[in-house]
């Protein structure tokens, strides 16, 4: 268990330690698998909308990119065309269908998934705590945050872009344009997604629609771009161009960034609606622009400066424009639902203090908002687009921490497949090893644009990193010192019943991470108002390796003598912990206490940092900052502020 610094209300882990990606909306148990065919078909039509948007926007940049890297030495050749459209198609076949599609949605966390999820699921079928699984769940973690800051800077920009074909007096506006789509994004955040979401899936299907229908348009322009699909062109083509190919790999990378949503947002939809639609209109629609791009530009070299927009029919410029704006809206709005969801993990599992958290639907779990978080990703986002200036420098800072969390998710497969699908351990290693080769390829050949731009999300990556472990560790020694220096529940309660204290009616709710010892608030209320009630509650929250807990077993409780009892509230680390809610389930299950008449004691913490803490100084004072961080556990357990009593005290770490 894990102990919060300003009180002792747990708000950490207490199970194995666990998107990159949260699920956007988690809505629980995966659906679909058992319902009738119009809800699967619905809920296949859902997912099109939050799970496809980052993936599907790709070809507004991904082949114009790989192409003008294949053009560094020259002009691009036939056999170049047909050699790139041939690595997208088969990235997208290999590492979105092959690993993503057909066997990580089969490693499914209770229903859910995303990176913190696989890693709770690794450590669940390992046995026992792993540090390899746990670094592994922090770094693709953190790695996330590097693309959820990025993606919406890229695909945003990349759109407006477009306006500059349909006249050239735009040009000098679109930086400005997109900043104010970016802030205008980020700031409807408040009001919850809810309202909008619903029209997310017609907007993004019509995208779908229309990107397959240009493709179509001009695969006959060339119709020898078809042999894009016999992978020996795309061996060809890495073989045969050196150090240039291998820099094409990183951008051709860019059409696979976003799958890791597939397995993100697959406790919300379920893992069969996300397959079917996938195999029945993403994919297939994917393909088909590549094909008609790639026809395109064999037709007309000179369309390789913007071959996707310059697909389109003059009339149909504008129109296409703004659609493939709303359409990278969407796409960033389900990056930034996701960084919402993976705080809160974070939080939940004792890898982040607790930050305020604001729900924005009645009816769905998931659909929050986290202000800090919000605003932060604003930040970045607007740095980013005034820096780079542009999609195509952006895209060298893209891709880095996308392939490194795709080879965090194939690391913590191997240790699923090997312990709980119980392949054996060479079975297990052949199989990863088939994506981690591909993976490490596209990985390295990213390195490549570190000086370019890439070095953007290995800083933010690492600054996680540290920020995550600076907490998991400062937390866990602090516990340690708590444990310590506190007397055992049961031996102050031998020693109260020799010497009884003055009795005060109502009850007394004390919240702690360790529920064993005595918890600070109430040695001070003995010692200072010298007054005890006539019933005390020692309360303790725990979270689980699990997404969410079942209500059966939701808390269990402990008679320690006749006027102490224990509690254990338990939820899942996609849950949002409601203590009065779990309190009153407790009062229907028939613990007696009177509501009115209760009053919570927290404990709040000062800390100060101590040489002899056992980090170094630098990481104490982190540790400190970070604490200051943290929102009020009176929010945090959405307890009323006018029955909490906070009892303080200064704690060297």
């Amino acid at each position: 268990m894990l102990t919060d610094p300003h009180s002792q209300a747990e708000s950490g882990a207490s199970g194995a330690h666990s998107n990159p990606h949260g699920a956007p909306h988690g809505a629980g148990a995966p659906h679909g698998s058992s319902h009738g065919s119009g809800n699967f078909l619905a809920m296949a039509f859902a997912s099109v909308g939050v799970v496809f948007g980052d993936i599907g926007t790709s070809p507004l940049y991904a082949l114009r990119e790989s192409l003008t890297h294949a053009a560094a030495g020259g002009k691009v050749t036939d056999n170049d065309v047909i050699g790139v459209v041939s690595l997208l198609i088969w990235a997208l076949f290999v590492v979105v269908t092959l690993k993503y599609v057909i066997f990580v949605l089969r490693a499914d966390n209770r229903g859910e998934g995303g990176t913190l999820a696989l890693m709770a699921l690794a450590q669940k079928a390992f046995g026992r705590r792993s540090g390899l699984i746990f670094f592994l769940g922090i770094a693709g973690a953190a790695l996330f945050a590097g693309d959820a800051i990025i993606t919406p800077a890229i695909s945003v920009l990349s759109a407006v872009e477009g306006l500059k074909l349909v006249t050239p007096l735009f040009e000098p506006y679109v930086i400005a344009i997109t900043c104010g789509i970016l802030v205008t994004l980020f700031a409807v955040q408040r009001s919850g997604t809810t309202r909008v979401a619903v029209w997310f899936s017609p907007i993004m299907a019509i995208w779908f629609t229309v990107i397959a229908g240009l493709g179509l348009l001009h695969i006959g322009d060339a119709p020898r771009i078809l042999y894009a699909f016999n992978p020996y062109y795309a061996g060809v083509f890495l073989f045969s161009h050196g150090i240039i190919s291998f820099v094409v790999m990183g951008s051709v990378f860019l059409a696979v960034t976003g799958a890791e949503a597939l397995y993100a947002d697959m406790g919300h939809f379920g893992r069969r609606p996300i397959q079917y639609a996938w195999l029945v209109l993403v994919f297939p629609a994917l393909v088909l622009n590549y094909l008609g791009q790639g026809g395109l530009i064999l037709a007309n070299p000179e369309a390789l400066a913007n071959p996707f927009y310059l697909m389109a029919p003059d009339w149909a410029l504008l129109p296409i424009v703004l659609l493939a704006t709303v359409a990278t809206v969407i796409a960033s709005q389900a990056v930034i639902t996701g960084a919402f969801s993976l705080a809160r993990q974070a939080i939940q599992l004792g890898l982040l203090p607790r930050l305020e958290i604001q729900h924005t639907s009645d009816t769905q779990e998931g659909q929050i908002y986290i202000p800090r978080v919000n605003r932060l990703l604003l930040i970045g986002v607007l740095l980013l687009v005034v820096l780079f200036r542009s999609s195509s420098n952006l895209a060298s800072a893209y891709g880095i921490a996308v392939t490194a969390s795709m080879v965090v998710d194939s690391c913590l497969l191997f240790f699923i497949a090997w312990r709980m699908w119980r392949w054996p351990a060479w079975g297990a290693a052949l199989f990863v090893s088939m994506f981690l080769v591909i993976e490490m390829a596209f990985f390295s050949s990213n390195l490549l644009k570190l000086l370019e731009g890439g070095y953007v999300p290995v800083l933010i990556g690492a600054a996680m990193i540290v920020i995550m472990w600076t907490w998991h560790r400062g937390t866990y020694m602090l516990e340690q010192k708590t444990h310590r220096d506190s007397i055992p529940t049961r031996d102050l309660i031998r020693m109260l019943e020799k010497s009884k204290p003055t009795r005060v009616p109502g009850t007394a709710i004390f919240l702690t991470s360790d529920p064993e010892v005595t918890p600070a608030a109430l040695m001070h209320n003995l010692k200072h108002n010298k007054v005890l009630h006539e019933r005390v509650f020692i309360v303790s929250v725990r979270t689980e390796d699990m997404p969410r807990v079942p209500a059966s077993s939701r808390f269990e409780t402990e008679k320690l003598s006749d006027d102490f009892t224990r509690i254990t509230l338990h939820y899942g680390f996609m849950e949002s912990p409601r203590v009065p809610a779990a309190l009153a389930k407790l009062r229907k299950a028939g613990l007696k206490f009177d509501i009115m008449t209760t009053s919570f004691f927290l404990g709040r913490r000062t800390l100060k940092a101590s040489p002899q803490s056992g980090m170094p100084n630098w990481q104490d004072e982190l540790y400190i900052l970070l604490s200051r961080q943290s929102t009020a556990a009176t929010d945090f357990f959405a307890i009323p502020s006018d029955r909490v009593v906070e009892l303080g005290a200064q704690v060297a770490i």
